[in-house]
């Protein structure tokens, strides 16, 4: 590697270290959600196809979900203003830096200390923010039969009174802190857990009352993740063995959803299934199984775009790759299970 001369992974790291300047300059119609930059493609217009990691080690990491595109920071100024060349895009990221041949190797001690120090911070954020999220759910009502969360389901088709019990990773939390309205609004929390049965992240629905029923709140974003989930499930049914998953036994099934809703929707018809909620497409393949679980069902939504066939194509050899067999079930109508309730 040249000592005049940052790679293209050297650069792309110093952009990372400004991502939300250049997310503001590069991408214009979009806005700030959290930690990350939400616009419609890379074309800069309003919308939220596209989402720009702003923070952390993922800091410039970005995906368009309707066009497939993805990469790093220096790839973003490929798409937005180059026309996808590299050359081109590094010329005008070193200008956008200030870079110049005198200052790339102070610039490059710099990126090294920087990184270093960013994966630190970011390590004790995860921890402290994996502990929010397990004392979250834990100050939450464990009982959710007539609260709200009862309510909601009961709203989707889904009635807990008919299964043996209401899954117990799902809490009720009256007054839960909704960044977007910066206000506190009842939601129901669901554990992300771990194949060890270790919380590691928290999902949140946001609930609100609409004509006397309980629904999902007027929100931008009803539903978010706190924490790292990467690898963890929400376990709603142990199925007719009643095990925990890493106790599972060779030729049981189990059977892995995306949404909540979703998955109790097929655990009203089969209740003897065991069955997970990866909550996204993308960590469906990544869920952590124990090497006993060899029959993977996934529960699919019927979704035709190009961006879902990949995901479910994805996670289908993941699980091939673990040596574990693998069918797919749909639902006979609507886009996923719960439409089949309605």
């Amino acid at each position: 590697m040249s000592k005049q001369k940052l790679s293209a992974a050297e650069l792309s790291a110093m952009l990372a270290q400004s991502m939300e300047q250049l997310a503001r300059e590069v991408l214009p119609g979009g806005r700030k959600n959290g930690a990350e930059w939400l616009c419609g493609s890379v074309a800069g217009e309003a919308g939220r196809s596209l989402a720009v990691h702003l923070y952390g080690p993922k800091a410039g990491v970005w995906k368009d979900f309707a066009s497939g595109q993805s990469g790093d920071a220096l790839d973003l100024i490929a798409a937005s203003l180059t026309g996808g060349d590299l050359s081109e895009a590094y010329r005008w990221a070193s200008n956008w830096l200030g870079l110049t041949h005198e200052t790339v190797a102070i610039r490059r001690a710099e990126i090294k200390e920087k990184c270093e120090k960013a994966q630190k911070v970011q390590q004790e954020y995860e921890k402290n923010n994996r502990a929010t999220a397990r004392k979250l759910w834990l100050d939450a009502r464990p009982d959710i039969i007539g609260s709200p969360v009862d309510a909601y389901l009961k709203g989707r088709g889904i009635d807990l009174r008919k299964l043996d019990h209401a899954p117990g990773a799902l809490r009720f939390a009256p007054e839960h802190y909704c960044h977007e309205i910066r206000a506190p609004l009842p939601a129901m929390l669901a554990a992300i857990s771990n194949l060890e049965g270790k919380i590691i992240a928290l999902h949140q629905t946001w609930l609100g009352q609409h004509g006397g029923q309980w629904t999902k709140a007027n929100l931008q974003c009803a539903k978010k993740v706190r924490g790292r989930m990467s690898g963890g499930f929400i376990p709603l049914r142990k199925g007719a063995s009643g095990t925990t998953l890493k106790q599972i036994k060779p030729g049981e099934t189990v059977a892995i959803g995306e949404g909540i809703e979703t998955c109790l929707s097929v655990a009203m018809a089969c209740p003897e299934l065991r069955i997970l909620a990866a909550v996204s497409l993308s960590n469906l393949g990544s869920v952590q199984l124990p090497d006993t679980a060899t029959d993977v069902l996934i529960l699919a939504d019927r979704d035709e775009a190009p961006t879902a066939q990949q995901g479910l194509r994805k996670a289908i050899d993941q699980f091939l790759q673990a040596d574990r067999s693998v069918r797919v079930a749909k639902p006979p109508k609507g886009k996923d299970f719960n439409d089949v309730l309605g």
